[in-house]
């Protein structure tokens, strides 16, 4: 359990950049524990199924980044046109690049899978393969939509002002290295939404929606000027009771910590008229925490969940989500709800595992289920996805629960 003493509300930085807010807290960790027991699962699944009835009626308004996403594997050694091993680990293949300094070699990629990509189309994707009715907004081809989003249009309604962006993704069985070309981002601004969208239109989705989702802050350079725009000319009409709002930073260490501070600032913003939920991966968590001038070093899952306890202090949205491989954890209030995953040694895909989490997460707290309930969804919403490389409905999250997989 933890225990939180003494809070704040942002208001800007110290001269020295440092965040200004208490860092007192009390933290417990004899009392915490990681949540997944069979009879967890089954009171959440029967939780699930009995609230599966209102999720036509929720809806979800997410954008507004796109990419056409290539999965491919790393030739170790190839034996014929067909047969050939992978290279395993990233540790690997960065032992076969640092082996070429100051002389060449060559690295052939396979292509495995073609699909659309960028943290925004996947959740939102996710999100309708959910049963939410769900509108978004992004670059996902210009004039035209680009194919690979065919499917995603036919489940959603789906609106493009870009170009999309394109990422190689290098998958290993550790982890993955996202290589991207993000020019045709640039083309992501307000006035461009505007234009091609239409303020009025964003303004009604904006006003209505169930769930509001920014994400992939890093990759779109104007995002943060975007929310300025919607702080600006929109929040201050808004009316009607609080709704969700979900943020993803999306691997910020390119960006400055001034820029990540900015962003930061921005989104507890936000929490005067919405429920924020910031969502982070492990290596996010550690980012953040040294962006605020915390210990930054990797640690257990229980000093994870003390670290996300007092990120969640300098940052009081309503819930800040951290979800590694193995398990995930939510913070509200200063309270930490910690849940092991089904961790898959074998995924068919993990390239948009954390969207994924996400969509899975935020359908939880939008019918209404706690912390912890919601974060088995996140993880039961992931761990499909990885074992099938397909978005699960929430029969197929209910079956998990059930028949959990051991590995």
């Amino acid at each position: 359990m933890f225990g939180l003493f003494g809070s704040g509300a942002l208001s800007g930085f110290t001269p020295a950049g440092q965040w200004p807010y208490s860092s007192c807290f009390r933290f417990a960790p004899d009392s915490l524990t990681m949540q997944n027991t069979p009879e967890f699962r089954a009171s959440v699944a029967s939780r699930l199924a009995a609230a599966a009835a209102q999720v036509p009626s929720l809806t979800a308004f997410v954008g507004l980044d796109g990419f056409v996403d290539e999965i491919l594997h790393v030739v170790d050694k190839r034996y014929d046109a067909v047969r050939f091993d992978r290279i395993p680990t990233i540790a690997a293949y960065a032992q076969r690049l640092a082996a070429a300094a100051g002389r060449s070699t060559n690295v052939e990629l396979v292509n495995v899978l073609t699909k659309l990509g960028g943290n925004g189309p996947i959740m939102a994707n996710a999100l309708a393969s959910l049963g939410i009715g769900v509108t978004y907004v992004g670059s996902l081809g210009w004039p035209a939509l680009h194919p690979v989003f065919e499917s995603f249009a036919a489940r959603a309604e789906v609106h493009t002002i870009s170009e999309p962006g394109f990422t190689d993704a290098l998958e290993f069985e550790d982890g993955k290295l996202m290589v991207g070309k993000h020019y045709t981002l640039k083309q992501i601004h307000w006035d461009n939404l505007c234009q091609r969208y239409g303020k009025e239109k964003f303004a009604a989705k904006f006003a209505s929606s169930s769930l509001v989702a920014f994400v992939n802050w890093t990759m779109l350079p104007h995002m943060s000027a975007i929310w300025e725009s919607l702080q600006a000319e929109l929040m201050p009409t808004l009316q009607g009771p609080r709704r969700k709002m979900f943020f993803d930073l999306a691997d910020p260490e390119k960006r400055t910590a001034e820029d990540i501070r900015h962003a930061l600032d921005l989104i507890l913003k936000f929490q005067s008229r919405f429920d924020v939920i910031l969502g982070l991966n492990e290596k996010e968590a550690y980012e953040i925490a040294g962006v605020l001038g915390m210990d930054a070093s990797p640690r257990d899952w229980n000093g994870l969940a003390e670290l996300s306890v007092a990120i969640q202090q300098r940052i009081p949205v309503d819930t800040l989500v951290v979800h590694p491989v193995a398990y995930a954890l939510a913070v509200s209030g200063g309270v930490a709800s910690v849940v092991e995953g089904p961790v898959c040694k074998k995924p068919k895909i993990t390239t948009g595992a954390g969207d994924h989490f996400n969509s899975g997460f935020c359908l939880g707290k939008l019918l209404g289920l706690d912390n912890a309930a919601s974060v088995l969804c996140g993880v039961c919403t992931s761990g499909h996805y990885v074992r099938t490389a397909e978005s699960p409905n929430v029969e197929a999250l209910v079956a998990l629960m059930l028949h959990y997989p051991v590995e």
